[in-house]
């Protein structure tokens, strides 16, 4: 523990939270965010180390973020829950008093979700790459991570499926891939496997290695230059590997198509607060009104409880409550 006053070693102290974030495969984004989280909550107490702080300054932390951050309630929980993780898994504090920390409530609200017809009117707006990667989107109920982080074997074109690997809660699933993009997407992989073959023949880092997930680089490190695993969506640059520091190939970053969709609702004059997310929404949405069971798309979303499907029971094209207005019967 540093002494009263002390600044703490937030080096060690973030490494040690990185740990036990890995420990447990959390996703790289948890990881970031809890860090972010822990490094702003010490500065917030004048740079003293977590172990001289308790109940109170949690609560106090959290009260400014609500009152003068005027943040949501998911990232005031976000916060809570970063916290929570520092003191139980990082700090080995008695987690007896953390469990009575207040969290914020959520407000219920309902997705944004696109007709059909606004749906091709934003399609319209878009072509080549953008535009196949918003059919997977809405044809897939996929989410725009879920879309990025796909790897060629993960494609079957043949059965028309996507397998959607370590998708939210680090679940694998089974979704459809529309009729309509099998030429598309069939002519994509084409191209890329062409330049992905360039590269490896002349040398050069486009399209060549790949990150693995966790050990399965130790067990055939050659993999991260086979075709299969390659991204679907590669970034058109190589980075370095945020664990070994060696130039690997990364995908598309989410703020490529994230701008290209703001422009591209703006452009088809559409008045909803639509993003990347309203396609996997509207996915939903527009199966229910076809007449497939919940449960069908319970599992093609990936949802844990039928609870959190249900949903889009409320926002099916019917009105309010299903209910027909008597000012139609005039």
């Amino acid at each position: 523990m540093a002494g009263p006053g002390s600044a703490p070693s937030s080096g060690k102290l973030l490494a040690r939270l990185r740990a036990e974030v890995r420990l447990r495969h959390y996703s790289w984004r948890t990881e970031r965010a809890y860090a972010a989280w822990v490094k702003r909550y010490v500065r917030y107490h004048g740079m003293r180390h977590p172990d001289e702080l308790g109940r109170e300054e949690i609560a106090r932390f959290l009260s400014s973020l609500a009152i003068e951050g005027r943040v949501s309630a998911s990232t005031q929980n976000q916060a809570t829950a970063a916290l929570v993780f520092l003191y139980k898994r990082v700090l080995r504090r008695d987690p007896g008093w953390l469990e009575g920390i207040v969290r914020a409530k959520k407000p219920h609200r309902l997705p944004v979700v696109l007709t059909r017809e606004e749906v091709r009117a934003v399609l319209d707006q878009l072509g080549g790459r953008p535009r196949l990667m918003v059919m997977l989107l809405y044809g897939a109920g996929l989410r725009l991570s879920e879309c990025l982080r796909l790897r060629v074997k993960d494609v079957d074109l043949g059965r028309g499926e996507i397998v959607v690997r370590g998708g939210k809660g680090a679940k694998d699933r089974v979704t459809v891939l529309p009729e309509a993009l099998r030429g598309p997407l069939a002519a994509h992989l084409a191209e890329q496997r062409r330049r992905h073959r360039g590269a490896l023949q002349e040398g050069r880092g486009w399209g060549g290695r790949v990150p693995l997930p966790h050990a399965f680089e130790r067990k055939s490190p050659a993999a991260g230059w086979e075709w299969a695993w390659q991204w679907v969506f590669p970034a058109g640059r190589d980075r370095a590997d945020r664990h070994t520091g060696e130039l690997v190939r990364g995908h598309l970053h989410e703020s490529a198509l994230q701008r290209v969709v703001t422009l591209a609702v703006r452009k088809a004059g559409i008045t909803k607060r639509a993003t990347c997310h309203s396609f996997r929404h509207s996915f939903a949405t527009h199966l229910l009104e076809d007449g497939y069971d919940i449960r069908t798309v319970q599992e093609l979303l990936g949802h844990k409880d039928v609870a959190t499907t249900m949903i889009y029971t409320h926002v099916l094209n019917r009105g309010g409550f299903g209910v027909r207005s008597p000012a139609d019967r005039l």
